[in-house]
């Protein structure tokens, strides 16, 4: 028999399935032998060394000096594989236990292998004054020995914290430490784009009474260097490029706000294969719902299996993976893990599940010995196995969660899809609300191609004044130090 393409062999595969009310028919064994034939053929070529810029080189010099950085740009300036980079070079620089690895979500968090700032800080989620935060610390044995032990703290996704829990955490770390110095002496390195989205705000608040994490008193004095990088690699198209931007800052010319609203179909017209960005988690949830019964096929689930100690293990369930994946023949899914960087099968790639396979093995995540075929829209097809998402704290893995990397892709919320890069996305603005959220929606898109709006209105495109404020002030100092001479659209950063 000749050897047969894995997406063929795939097809075979999903035809010899058999529906019934108890178990689904077996392949032949020569669809699996085939299978591995072909991923057998693969190689895996050898990863290209990343050629960081001279100003980059310099920053991550720094970092592996002791200097505590502050890193932000727009989005796909490649922030996230810089900040990869950093966290290296300080676990070269101190005991990998002595680096902390934090962001202020449970999703950014996962995707680094790290944990909620909360959740390291023990500080919970409640609103304490510093005095009550600071005696629950001490009266915490774990918590208290992380602050005395961390000596390089990484937080990422800094938009989403806020003034007052910066400036309280400043003082936790100089009161348990015992030293007066800033942050107690701890390394700093954060990174995260105030342009997206902000704090939530305290129950009883109103957004307009956020403060952000640089109007905290202890902001300035935190940092060595701050520095904002603004080549963009996601895209690459110029008139995209230039649309985000405008939307990023709120300064749009008519032209470009025109062409947004020219670009607008109707909802009816969207191709229903095109992940939808929506607001709110629950419209998430009826679309996803709605479409996979839709499909009138018999249902396989997979339940997420936990394993660690609290309060990592608490964490696990808002990071990516969810507790429980429903999926059938037809389903469009997503992948929430890097499983082939090459293959461009990463976070967020979307697909299509065309049949499953048996198990080989026994997975308690998968009792019923069934795993999804899915066809993505790359052209790979590939049986997707449970993966671990791990929660780290210095090199110990505190934490842990086995699930199937995919979740429904119909559609998707905007707070999740933050950090993804999307080939086509279909966003309903008509109940976008806050700043940042429209620039989040469409900037996850490679290409005008793939971008498909509707319900945008002027109105949506908001930016803070105060954020705006605070970025004037990179392209003031980039201005003075070139002598008064703007900088070029090819500088990869500015810095303070």
């Amino acid at each position: 028999m000749q050897s047969l393409t894995v997406e063929v062999a795939a097809a075979f595969a999903s035809a010899y399935r058999k529906f019934s009310s108890k178990s689904y028919g077996k392949p032949p064994k020569w669809i699996y032998s085939e299978l591995k034939k072909d991923k057998a053929k693969e190689r895996k070529p050898r990863k290209p060394k990343i050629e960081w810029t001279e100003e980059q080189k310099s920053i991550l010099a720094a970092i592996s000096r002791g200097n505590s950085v502050f890193i932000t740009g727009s989005a796909g300036t490649g922030k996230t594989l810089f900040l990869q980079e950093a966290i290296k070079r300080l676990r070269i620089l101190y005991k990998p236990s002595r680096v902390s690895i934090t962001a202020s979500t449970g999703i950014a968090a996962c995707a680094i292998k790290g944990q909620t700032l909360h959740s390291f800080a023990g500080i919970g989620m409640l609103n304490y004054n510093r005095k009550v935060m600071l005696d629950r610390i001490i009266m915490n044995r774990k918590a208290y020995k992380r602050w005395l032990n961390v000596q390089a703290l990484v937080i990422d996704e800094i938009s989403m914290i806020d003034a007052e829990l910066f400036d309280t955490l400043e003082f936790i770390a100089r009161e348990v430490k015992g030293v007066e110095s800033v942050w107690g002496g701890i390394q700093l390195v954060v990174c995260g784009d105030f342009f997206q989205l902000p704090p939530i705000p305290n129950k009883g608040s109103s957004w307009t009474s956020v403060k952000f994490a640089f109007e905290a008193e202890s902001w300035n004095k935190s940092f060595d260097m701050q520095i904002e990088f603004t080549k963009i690699f996601r895209q690459s198209d110029i008139l995209l490029i230039k649309l985000l931007q405008g939307i990023r800052t709120g300064e749009m010319d008519p032209q470009d706000m025109e062409f947004l609203e020219q670009s607008c179909i109707p909802e009816s017209e969207c191709d229903p294969s095109v992940i939808q960005l929506l607001p709110l988690n629950k419209q998430v949830e009826r679309v996803n719902q709605e479409r996979l019964d839709s499909l009138q096929k018999e249902v396989v689930v997979y339940n997420a299996v936990d394993h660690g100690a609290q309060p990592w293990k608490g964490q696990l369930s808002t990071g990516m993976a969810p507790d429980s994946v429903s999926i059938c023949e037809g389903a469009r899914v997503m992948l929430v893990k890097n499983l082939n960087t090459w293959k461009r099968l990463v976070n967020g790639a979307t697909g299509e599940v065309v049949g499953f396979a048996e198990a080989k093995s026994y997975d308690e995540v998968c009792p019923h010995m069934l795993l999804p075929i899915v066809k993505f829209d790359s052209g790979e097809t590939m049986v997707v196995e449970p993966a671990t998402w791990q929660v780290m704290h210095g090199e110990e893995v505190v934490a842990w969660r086995k699930q199937i990397p995919l979740i429904l892709a119909w559609a998707l919320s905007i707070h999740k899809c933050q950090g993804m890069t999307l080939d086509r996305i279909h966003t309903n603005l008509s109940s976008a609300f806050g700043c940042g959220m429209v620039y989040v929606a469409l900037s996850r898109v490679r290409s005008l191609k793939g971008l498909h709006l509707s319900g945008f209105t002027r109105s949506k495109i908001q930016a803070n004044p105060k954020v705006s404020q605070f970025y004037k002030s990179f392209a003031l100092l980039r201005f003075k130090e070139d002598g008064g001479v703007l900088a070029s659209d090819d500088q990869s950063s500015d810095s303070v």
